[in-house]
């Protein structure tokens, strides 16, 4: 049997930022197109080789003339000057001023020789007689007025940007006015990515559920954090739990790459042989850390490259990337932390936390009516990818603090400086037709948590919205926005092979169920159906619940009984009518339940529910089009 490997001492996490902090990356400088440079940081100061503007140029559209010539003029008493030619932008003027003499001039041309200055069209008057052009000026200029000298806006030998700027579209058209065709910029650091374990599977390829397989979600999630932080990913094929085959990739990596990431195979398992490969080939710094989730984290060196392990589960990755990862990526790439990273809010619900290790938590955002931020937990475990697709960043909670009050302000550093609560937070049932409605609000938020689930956060307050099926349940102070009835019963094979007609099959035949897990309100539905077919029968509940194989087996979403059954796996499935249409399976229908959408009484006035109402309104195309909606 292999050695087990024990985390003996958890690093402090302050201690952990300071070793990841001193890995060595130090990409070099290199040269890039111009078009090219947008989002990249200069590494070198640039300065001005031409003046820019590289001549006296005319701010508006007039005349060119010299200032003397207009002393004294008003609108009463005009100045008299004789136009010599014009001279448009882009053209090199042909004519030299003398005494009296004015050109017709557009705006950003050369001015021409003898011109000290320019006066507006909108102050002079011109005359014609014959092939004699006059123009008259009623105002008084002094030299310089209306002109732009050569070297105003950048000076040859001036310093233009200095090392350290971002290039953004302002910096890109200062160097655009220079001249400048290629920028000196920090290297990118090269992030080497190895994903590990035999369960993994890159997306396209067959995937063997059955066997355990997964996809790999941390390959494609960290490169485009890599990339969000300034560095560039390297994609290095799936590594399994093989020693030699792992440290093949993981040198092959270090030499390649400024640094190397993978996820998995870090935690203290028998078949987790990272931790030795960088003990046998390279120096590991550290392993295990005192946060959670990410408490499995190593970091070493390897020969030619820094390495960081991150753990396997999405959650826990991504969440110990972004607060020790990318700060050094940032850092080697010559970036900073955006100011706009984190905000305050306040506690939407409690939290209660086991102390020990500091706790890193998914957090979501909503605005109460008066605009006022609340933070929710978002938390399905490390195991669950959407934990970070609907959370907006994370609230850092202290080894030393136990319990988060609702109320009680907190700081939330965001996942992105974008990041903007949403117009509408709902939780609560899964239902076919509320997700196509949702598509017609500007910036929705839903978690499909069930019935059950939906009217708890309803009545702590948390979302703006609860949507049920089936019987209201206990009373949970809330407004009705909108109500339909959809048909359930049993999805079946298509043909429906087996005959069931109804729920004294699965009673009485040797027949497979897939139900729905205990908080969808379907679920219930179906509850209260055995329990009148119990009444009938003079039996209870219990037994003709006992009768049913697979009554327990339960499945989350409305669509997941379905494929079960399609996938051979059951004789029926709890479901919808319009799930089966839409999967052309068979079924057998036992009644209708109403959908409710419920709001929270304390953000009727919210500007996103009133978007809502409007949606709901004017919904009856999207229920006809539903197998079993009205």
């Amino acid at each position: 049997m292999s050695e087990r490997r024990e985390f003996r001492e958890l690093t402090d996490p302050d201690v952990a930022h300071e070793i990841v902090a001193d890995l060595d990356l130090d990409p070099a400088t290199e040269g890039v197109p111009l078009a090219d440079a947008r989002g990249r940081v200069l590494a070198e100061r640039v300065d001005a080789d031409i003046d820019v503007p590289g001549f006296d140029r005319a701010s508006l559209d007039g005349y060119a003339l010299r200032a003397s010539d207009t002393f004294g003029a008003d609108e009463v008493d005009p100045a008299r000057l004789d136009v010599i030619g014009e001279v448009h932008a882009g053209v090199e003027p042909t004519a030299e001023l003398g005494e009296g003499e004015a050109v017709e001039i557009s705006t950003g041309a050369v001015m021409p020789p003898g011109a000290d200055a320019m006066v507006p069209v909108e102050q002079t008057d011109e005359e014609r007689v014959d092939d004699q052009r006059t123009v008259l000026v009623r105002t008084a200029v002094a030299p310089g007025d209306n002109v732009m000298l050569a070297g105003a806006d950048v000076a040859a030998g001036e310093r233009a940007l200095g090392p350290g700027t971002r290039l953004t579209a302002r910096e890109i058209g200062l160097l655009s006015a220079l001249g400048v065709d290629e920028v000196p910029v920090r290297g990118k650091p090269t992030v080497g990515i190895v994903s590990t374990g035999d369960e993994l599977v890159r997306p396209g390829e067959p995937l063997d559920s059955d066997a355990g397989q997964i996809y790999d979600v941390n390959s494609y999630t960290i490169a485009t954090a890599v990339e969000e932080a300034g560095g560039e990913p390297v994609l290095y094929p799936h590594a399994g739990d093989d020693y030699d085959e792992m440290e093949r990739l993981l040198i092959e990596a270090g030499e390649e790459c400024d640094l190397v990431l993978s996820s998995g195979s870090t935690s203290a398992s028998a078949v987790d042989v990272i931790y030795r490969v960088i003990e046998d080939r390279g120096e590991l710094l550290l392993h295990g850390v005192g946060i959670k989730p990410g408490k499995p984290m190593l970091v070493g060196e390897l020969p030619g490259g820094a390495y960081v392990g991150l753990p396997g589960y999405p959650v826990s990755a991504m969440m110990t990337f972004r607060v020790f990862v990318a700060p050094l990526i940032r850092e080697a790439a010559g970036l900073q932390e955006p100011d706009s990273a984190t905000l305050t809010g306040e506690m939407a619900t409690e939290v209660r936390h086991e102390q020990g290790r500091r706790r890193l938590m998914p957090v979501g955002l909503v605005e109460n009516a008066d605009g006022d931020r609340l933070v929710y937990p978002v938390d399905k475990g490390s195991g669950a990818t959407t934990s970070l697709a609907d959370a907006d960043g994370l609230v850092t909670i202290e080894a030393t603090t136990d319990y988060l009050a609702a109320g009680e302000p907190v700081t939330v550093t965001l996942f992105s400086p974008d990041v903007r609560p949403p117009t509408v937070f709902g939780v609560g049932e899964d239902d076919p037709a509320l997700s196509r409605l949702l598509d017609r609000l500007s910036n929705p938020r839903y978690r499909s948590v069930g019935t059950r689930q939906g009217l708890r956060r309803l009545r702590d307050g948390v979302p703006d919205i609860a949507v049920i099926s089936g019987s209201p349940g206990p009373d949970v102070e809330s407004e009705q926005l909108a109500a339909w009835e959809r048909e359930w019963g049993l999805v079946v094979p298509t043909g429906n092979p087996e005959g069931i007609e109804g729920l004294g099959d699965l009673v009485d035949r040797d027949l497979r169920l897939i139900n729905r897990t205990t908080d969808s309100g379907l679920r219930t539905t179906l509850g209260e159906a055995v329990a009148d077919l119990a009444d009938e029968r003079g039996t209870t509940r219990h037994e003709l619940v006992e009768s049913i194989e697979g009554f327990e087996l339960a499945a989350r979403a409305h669509e997941s009984p379905a494929r079960r059954v399609a996938a051979g796996q059951a004789d029926a499935g709890l479901g919808l009518r319009a799930t089966a249409a839409r999967l052309d399976l068979g079924f057998v229908s036992l009644g209708t339940e109403t959908v409710r959408v419920l709001a929270n009484p304390g953000r009727t006035d919210k500007e996103g529910l009133a978007e809502l109402r409007d949606v709901l309104a004017h919904a009856d195309d999207v229920l006809d089009d539903l197998a079993g909606y009205q």
